[in-house]
């Protein structure tokens, strides 16, 4: 906490992270290697256990390199030969092997288990930024300077509040309070991970039925992480959710059946079950005062591209990026080192920066994820065959904004973060 106590003392910039998840955390490295103090609150009284996996595209990892986060060597190396999108009985409509996509890109895409990955970046913290079982319940912003308000009746004062506190975010629902706030997109998703290594399987893919889709992701550590998505309305729950999958795409190729297998071995409770939404429009800024938003809690966005997370992370380094260093902070009131606190021009400079691109990423995702839902035979059939006319180059070429937008303010165009 920071010591706001003797007037004009210079002290190190204390930041409050709201959020343990993969954004809060990765803003939370980004800033203690700035060197900010940091505090991380998160209500869960634990670090996640279970869980699903999460896709790590280039852009995401070229923005964990740029702080000096190497994801692979955490979670595991290995990548998945291929990547394409199959129909429900087998016959692939787009494949690409990762190798080109590593040519084109630097890196190749690495899929991990969001719980060891979470785990890994609350590694590259000091523990004592860490604190668990901490809701935080409101932040206040006197005169411009924040305090974080927890359940336990403490108040956190800090330079800046990082809201990470993920999609039904109500740190987003107290400031923009006219904001339309989160959009059911029509789809319910079923995630899990099981092993499997005896179906040795190298591609990940994604199974296009109607109204159906079932996702296949070989993990970094061996693992396979499952999803699968059906339209059906909000609230919409099966006694087992094993059962459900069972019904719904035990009939498809192969090896989703020997993977439902596999999922039949596990606990009900281990089969994750979300309606999808995103946001019903975009913020009309990501930062408010002292405040800024990232991820869920500023974009909620459905997980058609895969980019929910990578955005968070490409968030979280911006973030730092534009944010002064750690020392040279002032108590209420007075200026930093140099006579004006550089923060709140920081945050304005943030929401410039990402604000736009974020928005972006969630209509494509809106788009792509009314393709994949179709229910119409005919619109299926068509859809399926326009994806099968695409060349595959021309659909990796379809990637490049995504997977080299990532991009430092000041660094020239075209510049590529290794």
């Amino acid at each position: 906490m920071p010591d706001r106590s003797e007037e004009g003392a210079v002290r190190r910039r204390h930041a409050v992270v709201v959020g343990a998840g993969i954004g809060g955390l990765t803003a939370a490295i980004a800033l203690h290697r700035r060197g900010w103090d940091v505090t991380v609150c998160e209500r869960a009284p634990e670090p996640p256990t279970t869980g699903a996996g999460i896709g790590l595209a280039p852009n995401a990892l070229r923005a964990l390199q740029a702080i000096g986060v190497g994801a692979a060597h955490a979670v595991g190396t290995a990548v998945p030969a291929t990547m394409g999108a199959r129909r429900r009985d087998g016959r692939w409509l787009t494949r690409v092997g990762t190798a080109a996509m590593a040519a084109r890109y630097g890196l190749a895409p690495l899929a991990v288990p969001r719980p060891a990955f979470t785990a890994a970046l609350a590694a590259a913290l000091p523990p004592e930024a860490l604190r668990y079982g901490t809701a935080v319940t409101a932040v206040d912003d006197p005169a411009g300077w924040p305090a974080v308000r927890t359940a336990a009746g403490e108040d956190l004062p800090a330079d800046l509040v990082v809201s990470a506190d993920g999609i039904h975010s109500p740190l987003r629902r107290a400031f923009f309070p006219s904001h339309p706030g989160l959009h059911y997109i029509g789809e319910s998703a079923w995630r899990t991970i099981v092993d499997a290594p005896d179906l040795r399987i190298s591609d990940m893919s994604e199974t296009w039925g109607r109204g159906e889709r079932f996702g296949v992701t070989p993990l970094a550590d061996g693992r396979f992480y499952l999803y699968a998505t059906a339209v059906v309305p909000a609230g919409t729950r099966s006694a087992d959710p094993r059962a459900e999958l069972r019904r719904r795409f035990g009939s498809w190729h192969d090896p989703i059946p020997d993977l439902l297998d596999r999922v039949d071995r596990l606990h009900p409770a281990d089969v994750l079950q979300n309606d999808l939404h995103d946001l019903a429009a975009p913020l009309p800024a990501l930062h408010h005062g002292r405040i800024a938003w990232l991820g869920d809690a500023a974009h909620a966005m459905a997980p058609n591209l895969g980019q929910g997370g990578c955005q968070a992370i490409e968030d979280a380094v911006v973030l730092a990026h534009l944010l002064p260093g750690g020392d040279g902070g002032s108590p209420p009131g007075g200026g930093g080192a140099g006579g004006t606190d550089p923060v709140p021009a920081a945050l304005a400079a943030y929401t410039a920066a990402r604000r736009d691109r974020t928005d972006a990423v969630r209509l494509r995702a809106r788009r792509a994820g009314r393709l994949g839902a179709l229910r119409s035979p005919l619109a299926a059939a068509a859809r399926d065959l326009a994806v099968l006319a695409t060349p595959s180059r021309i659909a990796l070429r379809g990637l490049d904004d995504l997977f080299n937008g990532f991009r430092l303010p000041g660094d020239a165009p075209g510049v590529r973060r290794r």
